[in-house]
């Protein structure tokens, strides 16, 4: 009894083996099977793949700058143009005929020999000298008729005298008149001449008398020439020197 039992349960075991065994067979994938079977592992691969493509892409932390015409409207300056407006009204026939007349002109060659030849300045027309109306030039210095006498007397000696008139550094006021007989002028002084008589001036003393009268003054105490300058801003009391402004 015991050995029926033994070997039915052998006999089980063993169905239940081959059934273990059979069902992965008859339950495998054949789509995993397939793919399984046509895959080629990549270190058993011969050929060398062809790289298309770097994998390195530059970037910089600083993005570009935007272009100088970003944001601008069409209508600025700076925009792209703007169209020409065709409401400007077409040229006239005078002015065509003119564009033409200058279309047409011959252009004129020089040869090199010609252009460096010296062409004759154009003679400009004289210039007229200009004229400068000056007024009337004041009298140096008058003479009154008495001094114009004695001043006569005097040419008509044997040795005839000329007298010049000057200033120096005298008196209290810091001018005084100074008169001396001479030969003959030098060249800077100043020649008067009124009614045939002639007297010399100082260039030096020029613009203290400028304008003066010239008198012959005789009394009982002495004979002498006195002037009247109107040049005078204060005389000394004694009336022997005078300053001027």
């Amino acid at each position: 009894m015991s050995l029926k039992r033994s070997a039915a349960v052998l006999i089980s075991s063993t169905s239940i083996s081959g059934t273990l065994a059979i069902s992965p067979a008859a339950r495998r994938c054949p789509q995993c099977f397939r793919t399984f079977a046509s895959f080629t592992p990549y270190r058993q691969s011969s050929k060398r793949q062809l790289q298309t493509a770097s994998a390195y892409h530059p970037s910089s932390l600083h993005p570009e700058p935007p272009p100088r015409t970003f944001g601008v409207p069409d209508t600025s300056i700076a925009g792209r143009a703007t169209e020409v407006n065709n409401s400007v009204p077409p040229p006239s026939r005078t002015e065509q005929q003119l564009l033409s007349g200058q279309g047409e002109k011959p252009s004129i060659s020089i040869s090199e020999g010609e252009a460096q030849k010296s062409q004759p300045a154009a003679h400009s027309k004289p210039l007229r000298p200009r004229r400068y109306n000056f007024g009337p030039r004041k009298a140096t210095i008058k003479l009154s008729a008495s001094a114009v006498s004695h001043l006569r007397d005097l040419l008509n000696q044997p040795e005839p005298k000329l007298i010049r008139i000057g200033t120096r550094a005298k008196g209290c006021s810091g001018l005084a008149y100074h008169l001396e007989y001479v030969d003959k002028p030098s060249k800077l002084d100043e020649q008067v001449e009124q009614d045939g008589v002639k007297v010399l001036i100082d260039n030096k003393a020029l613009l203290n008398i400028i304008g003066s009268e010239m008198d012959w003054l005789e009394d009982k105490l002495n004979q002498r020439f006195v002037f009247k300058n109107p040049n005078i801003t204060e005389q000394c009391g004694c009336g022997e020197s005078f300053s001027v402004g």
